[in-house]
């Protein structure tokens, strides 16, 4: 990393031992989705839709029954992952003051599951009380043998982006004013979104098919980015399982989300920890240093801390560094008009 790098660099250590204890409090709850608030009551489900009219395409040879499970048996009932997903969909919070824009969430589970609460969770309702519309999605899985291959959960995005957007009036945003947020392996399905919006990954099946796919800014946290060196084991396991032996190394440069970084890529901020025993720090920083090469607006956030994920709150309550440095970077970028 040259000197130019570096000036870009935000590795923010202030405060960073009470950041860490915070990590460590919800830690369990964060691993590999979204935030979510420990709950012993089930919440009712958010309204919720399809992203696809009937079954999703390419799914002559998925034989795999979609299943929920709880990820602690006598745990937080709210607190659920989704495995073999065959019919991804569509959450939305909706704010009692909507100021026009709109979040995607993407959340992660290193491509094995989908770790996410139909009930929603801290970041939508965060997001909600500060009048943005919060999205929370599913995606399919590259471990099943959909037709797509790797590229399933990106076509997943792409028509979650489309259906937003054609429905932007029903909801009251400005179709210019989306953003989306990736977790971990779902900061790879964000990034993917990120870099390849313009690429037709499916044959369109509705009028929203015609709309970009295109968000106006992500925040990438603690995500998986690269399949060289650096990558996530386990995401990459998953994204080659159905991969011929004669195309690894092709499907690895394609699913690397740092070689793909266009001249019109989306601004992003990339947020993690300096020592991410799970997803090696390594891969936000490459794809930060992918987007400034590409002269794309990108900030990049590196806490001191060993831990893969972290909390919205402390244990005090208070909003953690991490929410109000992206929200910020995401309303410079077009989140905010």
């Amino acid at each position: 990393m040259d000197r130019r790098t570096l000036l870009g660099l935000t590795v923010a250590l202030a405060g960073a031992p009470a950041f860490a204890r915070a990590q460590a409090h919800a830690q369990a709850s964060a691993q590999e989705g979204m935030p979510t608030e420990a709950s012993l009551t089930l919440k009712p489900s958010l309204p919720m839709q399809d992203l696809w009219p009937g079954a999703a395409p390419g799914g002559e040879k998925v034989t795999a029954t979609e299943r929920s499970v709880l990820r602690k048996p006598d745990g937080d009932p709210n607190d659920t992952a989704f495995y073999n997903i065959t019919k991804p969909w569509l959450s939305v919070r909706r704010p009692e003051k909507p100021n026009g824009g709109a979040v995607l969430l993407i959340p992660g589970g290193g491509y094995v599951r989908v770790a996410v609460s139909k009930a929603g969770g801290e970041v939508d309702a965060w997001l909600a009380g500060l009048g943005y519309t919060a999205f929370t999605m599913t995606y399919r899985l590259p471990g099943d043998p959909w037709a797509a291959g790797p590229d399933v959960a990106l076509q997943d995005a792409q028509r979650a982006i489309r259906l937003i957007r054609s429905e932007a009036s029903r909801f009251g945003i400005d179709p210019n004013r989306i953003g989306i947020a990736g977790f971990s392996a779902g900061g790879h399905v964000a990034g993917l979104l990120a870099t390849r919006f313009a690429e037709q990954t499916y044959a369109p099946v509705d009028a929203a098919d015609q709309l970009s796919a295109r968000p106006a800014v992500a925040a990438l946290m603690y995500p998986v980015i690269t399949m060289g060196e650096y990558a996530h084991k386990g995401s990459r396991q998953e994204i080659l399982k159905n991969v011929q032996a004669e195309v690894v190394e092709a499907i690895k440069t394609r699913s690397s989300v740092e070689l793909h970084v266009p001249a019109d890529g989306v601004p992003c901020f990339v947020g993690g920890t300096t020592d991410d025993p799970s997803v090696p720090a390594k891969n936000g920083i490459l794809m930060y240093e992918a987007l400034k090469a590409a002269k794309v607006p990108a900030e990049l956030h590196l806490w001191e801390g060993n831990t893969h994920g972290f909390p919205l709150r402390g244990k005090d309550g208070q909003l953690l560094p991490w929410g109000p440095a992206a929200l910020a970077f995401m309303q410079r970028h077009g989140l905010d008009a």
